[in-house]
């Protein structure tokens, strides 16, 4: 029952597009950019498979992809892919919690290194909101940054019903 419960939760935010899913135009490098979507892509594809380890893979890829972008870049940009990377790693761990109480059964309460896991997902999430510095002046980078916070809120809210659903300290 848990379990269905827990996949359904995360089937509904994956398909109302609640992840962070970068928009490309015509003026952006696609090569990158289309990585890190086909990489979330693959994530998807594998929680809605039950291959939990498999989604923790990928977004770990997604989040190194970032972290390199965000090293290329200046300003407002650096920023924004340290909260994408942020994101990613928070997905990351959420996703290993998730194998790590199929793997022990799913007995409740979840273990230690589960609940230790959603902790470290949650923590991962706060640094998000440190990358809000100055404001870009493009709207469609308005609608980015914007995009990733309402993602990571919606994260936050993942979280917080598996630590419930767990039964985790």
């Amino acid at each position: 029952m848990a379990s269905s419960f827990r996949i359904g939760v995360l089937t509904a935010l994956l398909l109302t597009g609640l992840t962070m899913s970068p928009v490309l135009s015509d003026a952006q490098v696609v090569g990158d950019e289309a990585e890190l979507g086909r990489l979330q892509s693959k994530a998807e594809d594998a929680i809605g498979n039950d291959d939990a380890d498999g989604a923790a893979m990928m977004m770990g890829r997604a989040a190194l992809l970032a972290a390199q972008l965000g090293k290329r870049e200046t300003g407002w940009k650096t920023a924004f892919r340290k909260g994408q990377e942020a994101l990613f790693r928070s997905q990351e761990h959420t996703y290993r919690a998730m194998a790590l109480f199929r793997r022990a059964g799913g007995q409740l309460p979840a273990s230690s290194g589960v609940c230790g896991s959603l902790a470290l997902g949650h923590t991962t999430l706060t640094h998000v909101a440190e990358g809000k510095g100055t404001s870009p002046q493009d709207t469609r980078l308005l609608e980015e940054a914007g995009r990733l916070q309402e993602s990571a809120d919606n994260w936050q809210q993942m979280i917080d019903s598996l630590v419930a659903e767990y039964q985790c300290p």
